[in-house]
């Protein structure tokens, strides 16, 4: 059975591949001549990807998978265009780089086998899909115990809040409690994809979804994009109020969290 909001996210991403718009830019040459840098600057990879199996989630574009495939990894790029997963190919064919491409969407992986990733690289994406607890679930089913997780997520403040301030500052104009998709952006700006279906997930769910999901947190990070002599109505600027993103590293347990009420689970020694 087709989902319309796939459907609907597909075909908007596709048009943006072939309009050369934001995020649809492959890596470059000067990326690819450092390619695990570039990819993970934090080192939150560990410092080697060398014959590790990585999975770069809701991550075509031509830049995940191929900067880790030159480092060394066995990747498989799973992305929900067919264009962007172009963008892949096209990069492994010109470095001459093995990478597997799948479309499906987050909340459906059921085209890979289970317990076989080391890694997992996500970029912003969970957005798209309306349940995030059916993305994590399948996430935890394809790794496998001790794979770490890195992935970046559109923080609720900034899909609640438009892109320019008013007299009073930056006005909330989407519930937080929201059911269904989010209203389209008043103002285009990179704080939204232009026409694309975007779901607004709650900290119980970004956060303590992963953990029920059998995942432990083990570094938090806010990239810093803000600049307060910006121009108002500009990104920089609204992120000096409104932080954009967070970016987290997780690591997979051998088994999920428990969830009875006022349990404390602690990950095991060793």
């Amino acid at each position: 059975m087709t989902n319309p909001i796939l459907e609907h996210n597909r075909r908007v991403w596709d048009e943006r591949v072939r309009a050369r718009q934001r995020f649809t830019a492959p890596a470059s040459a000067e990326e690819m001549k450092t390619p695990l840098k570039a990819i993970d600057p934090m080192g939150w990879l560990g410092g080697d990807v060398a014959g590790r199996r990585i999975l770069c989630l809701g991550a075509g574009g031509g830049k995940h998978g191929p900067l880790l495939a030159a480092a060394g990894a066995q990747v498989t790029v799973v992305d929900l265009s067919p264009e962007m997963l172009r963008l892949d190919r096209e990069m492994a064919a010109q470095y001459q780089l093995q990478l597997e491409t799948l479309v499906a969407s987050l909340d459906d992986l059921g085209a890979l086998p289970a317990g076989v990733f080391d890694a997992v690289m996500q970029p912003v994406s969970s957005c798209y899909v309306p349940d995030i607890q059916l993305a994590y679930r399948e996430l935890a089913r394809v790794t496998r115990p001790g794979a770490v997780y890195i992935s970046r997520h559109k923080q609720p403040t900034s899909l609640q809040a438009g892109l320019s301030p008013g007299p009073q500052g930056f006005v909330l104009a989407e519930a937080y409690y929201l059911s269904g998709a989010l209203s389209p952006a008043s103002q285009p700006g990179p704080h939204r994809e232009g026409g694309a279906l975007e779901f607004l997930h709650r900290w119980g769910q970004l956060l303590g979804g992963l953990c029920r999901a059998g995942f432990v947190i083990e570094e938090v990070f806010e990239p810093h994009m803000a600049d307060a002599s910006a121009a108002p109505g500009s990104f920089e600027y609204r992120c000096h109020y409104i932080a954009p993103y967070i970016q987290l590293r997780a690591r997979r347990t051998d088994a999920p969290a428990p969830t009875a009420a006022g349990a404390l689970w602690t990950p095991p020694k060793g």
